[in-house]
């Protein structure tokens, strides 16, 4: 897939712009704070609807207006050219594709995908266990509609049984009623987290040894909080917790609680890997995250890199560069114009979310 045309209409910073792109590298160039990352997000948003940097609509529309609202003109393996208009409310989203209103995600997901390469992506080694499950259910189901509808349904029955237990004064039959909503979503989660980072941790490995001229074996592992995988365990695991959630009045084991890790020569990673390894780590991921979409939905992901280039050293970046599949398009950001080495780019220069391509770049 190649990101022909991108317009904007008051997305965060940006009033007004329109990109259009030709051949398969463009760089967005320009001081911190202007709007680079603003662009990546909203072609981002193609994939799945949603941001990689916030949930809240609100904070992508401008301030002073109510709607954002961004077309893709896309050059598709299997559509063709295909046109796509997402607008943002507040509280709604909006989907057009070919003219035709798209009232259903699922019916959406797994035809756009796309990958984002961000300097913040380290915070997915060292940062929280909350931050690795939201890149995990965003990859998923990206492509997956029923693990999406996993993930809703578990989000909503552990919201209200959470609400339940706040509030005091939860019985046994109010709480059994969620938990009997909870422990198939949370088996069908378990099974797809399960699945989808055993075929990840693979092209990790693989991506990682290409980024490290195979020096050293990485790997990912799955820390479920629940080892049992099968709705009727599950049942039972939610019932015999009952007194201690209603003593802390949340809900405290179920996949929200899930985990993965990193590990370098078979040692965690957030402990005992060098700043250098911990970034090819992050790298590896987003490559193995762009060949997995590419295999499960047949369609080449567009490559966001925002603001990774300038962190890597000159072997790094060479190595990087090698591992990326030669026939993606890749965007890119960064407050200088990158090597000569990384071939020819179209350059736009963004200044106070106004874009403008600076010709003979």
């Amino acid at each position: 897939m190649r990101l022909a045309k991108l317009t904007l209409h008051h997305f965060r910073n940006v009033g007004f712009a329109a990109l259009e792109c030709r051949g398969r590298q463009q760089f967005l160039v320009g001081a911190n704070g202007q709007g680079k990352t603003n662009l990546l997000e909203a072609a981002g948003f193609l994939t799945a609807l949603r941001s990689f940097r916030n949930a809240d609509n609100k904070l992508l529309v401008t301030h002073t207006q109510h709607t954002a609202a961004m077309t893709c003109v896309l050059e598709h393996e299997r559509r063709g050219e295909t046109h796509v208009t997402i607008k943002v409310r507040h509280e709604s989203k909006e989907l057009w594709c070919d003219q035709a209103r798209v009232t259903k995600l699922a019916d959406y997901l797994g035809q756009f995908p796309t990958v984002v390469f961000s300097s913040q992506d380290l915070q997915l080694v060292r940062g929280s266990p909350a931050g690795r499950r939201r890149w995990l259910d965003l990859t998923l189901a990206a492509m997956d509609a029923g693990y999406l509808r996993a993930l809703q349904t578990y989000s909503r029955a552990l919201a209200e049984r959470n609400a339940l237990l706040k509030a005091g004064r939860a019985v046994d039959a109010e709480l059994a009623a969620f938990e009997q909503t909870l422990a198939p979503a949370a088996a069908q989660l378990i099974a797809g987290r399960e699945a989808g980072l055993r075929t990840l941790g693979a092209l990790l490995t693989a991506a990682y040894a290409k980024l490290c001229d195979d020096a050293e074996p990485a790997s990912l592992g799955y820390e479920p909080n629940f080892a049992e995988a099968d709705a009727e365990s599950l049942l039972v695991r939610l019932e015999a917790g009952r007194a201690r959630d209603l003593q802390f009045r949340t809900t405290l084991a179920g996949p929200h609680r899930d985990d993965f890790h990193f590990t370098v020569r078979r040692t965690a990673a957030k402990d005992f890997a060098s700043e250098g390894q911990q970034r090819s780590l992050v790298l590896a991921l987003r490559l193995a995250q762009a060949a997995w979409f590419q295999e499960r939905s047949g369609v080449r992901p567009v490559l966001l890199c925002d603001d990774v280039l300038g962190e890597l050293d000159p072997a790094r970046r060479r190595r990087f560069w090698s591992a990326i599949d030669p026939e993606s398009q890749v965007i890119a950001t960064g407050t200088s114009l990158p090597d000569a080495e990384l071939g020819a780019w179209q350059v736009f220069e963004v200044a106070d979310g106004a874009v403008t391509e600076k010709v003979n770049a």
